[in-house]
Order: structure tokens, then sequence, then C-alpha cells
């Protein structure tokens, strides 16, 4: 059992985990231990570790954690603490533990894996990639070069990506042929994105399009070379961002030649907003929304909003397979936690933001900022308020790039015939264009 008789004593960053531990602040341990954990030994954090873990009534964290503590040498008791930080979503505590197993058993195939999985999940792709090749001659083509490929295409690298993509032949094993369809179609998209665009590590609409079929709509004007890159932190936001969105969704079906018959209103308030104000927008008839429905546009406002809904999980996994003519824009998309499905359009990329009809912070009466009220007026009002804003872009801070209805157009015409194929998988990372995170 872990108590304060075994305070770690060899590093202030642990000693104040551990103190937050004694308070009862958990998140504000882990966070320390995220900080920490890459430069110390698993053995001196694995204490810590399983102090939380207990207090959150992770049994196997807890028991691997007290194994570690006693043993910190051990390849098996470190192999067994890094599997289950991987399984309880702490991948970053897993890795060191996993490297240092793989330091003194080198070519462990079992423990690269799941080192590979600790860095997927931790978005470190290009270490995933190359711990892998490293490996090379000693894995198999199903799953370690396909799992090459995929963090090589996630880390930006095409040429390696393209490279090991031609030594892998098709799955004996039918299970692994959604994954080899799915990498076919990202390598599709890569080379008709690369026709329009740099696809560098800066090309924001770029990459979300290779590894989601997503066409991005615009482009954060704040902080592009200050960390954001083309995604958004905080944004409160406006009717006029919701229409620009909407005209940008007018401009892509345009140019991408998808004529659909309807718009589908699905069951959250701020998606039935948005969708009527889309219906508007495209001058077509509004209707709620089935499963299956073809040749239709499925509107959504933030599908994890909709997640929240009683029926939302049931509507989501509707839109896992894509109808024929069926188009999903979604107008808000959060990039730190992805929604369960991938929409084919998005407005704009976030962390957190607060919808035009929420309770946006505001200056009050006496000069200091508190939160309003929500909108609580019928939907169809609120939606015609949106049809009628003006949609002109924010100038921004002028770091980023020129976001220009003529170049939005030009990206769609070269993609369009790669765009609205195959499933709509969930992201599991943002790719190889980095944004700064906020807690």
């Amino acid at each position: 059992m872990f108590s304060r008789r075994n305070r770690p004593p060899k590093s202030p960053e642990l000693s104040e985990a551990w103190e937050r531990l004694d308070s009862g602040d958990i998140p504000a341990a882990i966070r320390l231990l995220r900080a920490a954990a890459q430069e110390l030994p698993p053995g001196e954090v694995a204490p810590v570790v399983g102090r939380a873990a207990k207090a959150v009534g992770f049994d196997d964290l807890e028991q691997a954690s007290l194994a570690l503590a006693a043993r910190p040498d051990h390849a098996q008791a470190l192999f067994d603490f890094g599997y289950a930080c991987v399984e309880r979503d702490l991948s970053f505590l897993a890795i060191p533990a996993l490297r240092e197993v793989l330091r003194t058993n080198p070519g462990r195939l079992t423990v690269v894996r799941e080192l590979v999985s600790a860095y997927e999940r931790e978005g470190r792709h290009r270490e995933a990639a190359g711990e892998l090749a490293r490996h090379e001659a000693e894995f198999t083509d199903w799953p370690d070069r396909y799992l090459l490929v995929f963090n090589a295409v996630m880390s930006g690298d095409l040429a390696l990506a393209r490279r090991q993509h031609a030594l892998l032949p098709d799955p004996e094993d039918a299970m692994w042929q959604p994954a080899r369809d799915r990498q076919n179609r990202m390598l599709e998209r890569a080379a008709a994105a690369q026709r329009c665009g740099p696809l560098d590590l800066s090309d924001l609409r770029g990459w979300q399009y290779v590894i989601g079929g997503t066409v991005l709509g615009t482009l954060s004007p704040f902080g592009f070379d200050a960390g954001m890159a083309g995604r958004y932190a905080f944004l409160q936001d406006t009717p006029g961002q919701c229409l620009r969105g909407l005209l940008r969704l007018r401009t892509l079906l345009s140019a991408a030649e998808v004529r659909p018959r309807s718009v589908s209103l699905l069951p959250d308030r701020g998606s039935r907003i948005l969708g009527l104000a889309a219906a508007k927008v495209l001058d077509l008839p509004a209707e709620p929304f089935a499963a299956g429905r073809e040749d239709t546009v499925v509107v959504a406002y933030d599908l994890n909003e909709l997640a929240r809904e009683d029926d939302g999980p049931e509507v989501i996994g509707q839109l896992f397979e894509r109808a024929d003519g069926q188009v999903l824009h979604e107008h808000a998309s959060c990039w730190t936690d992805a929604p369960a499905v991938t929409a084919d359009s998005v407005t704009l990329l976030h962390q957190s933001v607060v919808a035009p009809w929420g309770e946006q912070m505001r200056v009050g009466a006496d000069g200091g900022v508190e939160r309003g009220p929500a909108d609580d007026r019928p939907e169809a009002e609120i939606a015609e308020e949106i049809t009628r804003a003006d949609p002109a872009a924010d100038e921004g801070d002028g770091s980023g790039p020129a976001d220009r209805d003529e170049a939005f157009a030009a990206f769609v015409t070269a993609v369009r015939g790669t765009w609205l194929r195959g499933d709509r998988a969930r992201l599991p990372s943002a790719g190889p264009v980095a944004s700064s995170r906020f807690a």
C-alpha cells in the first residue's frame, strides 16, 4: 500500500504531485506527472501513480505500480506498468517504462507494439514511425508495416509512407481489410491535396483532408505563427461566423459538383438552428434526420454536443457509414476531443467553443466579465438571424495566410475526385500540423 512513509524523496515535482494527492486534487497531480515523468526513472514515478490509481479505483494500475515500485528494474514489472498506463489513457507514463524494457531487451516486438500504441495516443507519430523502422528486419507486414505507413502519414513523412506502402501486401486476414482500405484512401487524398498546396507542416487544410477526408472551411486568423496554425483555442462563436461556414459549404458543394436535395436536421438544438439556416442558404427543404437518406446535407453544429443527447450516440452510429450523396457538415469541431465520427465538411477547428446562442462571456454593468444567459428564442428565429448576419472574415492579427474564397474553391476542385469515399472513422490524432493545447 502507498502511504506517507514512502513519499518519493528525489524529485520536487513528485513531492508536489504527492501533496496534491494529499489534498485530493488528482487532476493536478496527473498534470505534474506529465511534466516530470519523461525525465525520471519509472520506478520513482510508480508510487505517485499508484496512489492516484487507488484514489480513482483503477485496481490494475495500482497493482502494476506496486509491483514496479518493489522491483523498479524488472522488465516484466516495467512492461505491466506501461501496459496498464496505456489501458487507462495515461500513455505519457507508459512511454518511459516501455522504452526502458526495450533498452535492456531489444527486439521484443510485443513491447515495440505497445510502445507504438503509447506514442500514437500521445500524437507522437514521428517517434512511433522511427521505433518501427528500427525493427523492420523483425516485424511482420500486418500489423507492423501497416502501422509504419500510418505513423509516417500522420507525422507528415509521405516519402516514407509511400515507400513502405509499396511493400505492404494485401492482408490475408479479413479483419485488416477496412484498415487497408482507409490507408489507401489516405494516400490517394494526399496525392490530390499535393496538386493544389504545399502539404507541409503548416498546411492545416491539406492535412485535415488527408487524414480524415474532411474539407476544412475556414482557418483561424489568430496566433497562426504563435502555436495555433489555423485552429482556435477558446472561441465565442458568432452568427456571422456561422453564416460564413454555410457559405463555404455552398461553395464546397458547387465546386465538388455535389447536388443534395435536402438538409437533414439532427435532434440537438444547436444542429437544428444551424440546419434551418443552412436550408435557407442552400435553398433546400429541411426535414428531420433519417438514417440512410441519400442526397442530403446533414448539418451538425458540434457533433460532441449531439453525442450528449439521449439519442445522440445512436444517431452518430448511423452516420458512420455514408449513404450515397450524403454530406455530413459540422460547424465547430473539437480537435482535442475528436467526435466519434469524422465530418466531410467542417467550418472550424476549436478546443473550446460557445455557440452564439449559448452562455457567452460579456462585460457586466460593473465593468467585470460575467457569463450571460443563453438565448432561448425559437430556433427558427435564431436561424433567420444567422442568414442576415455579416459573414465577413475577422482580419485577426495578420499572422496567418490569406483564406480567400478563390483558393478554397481551387482546393475543392483539386480534391473532389477523392472526396466522399469510405466510412467516417474517428480521427485518432490531430495529424502532422501541431497546435498549442490549453488546459
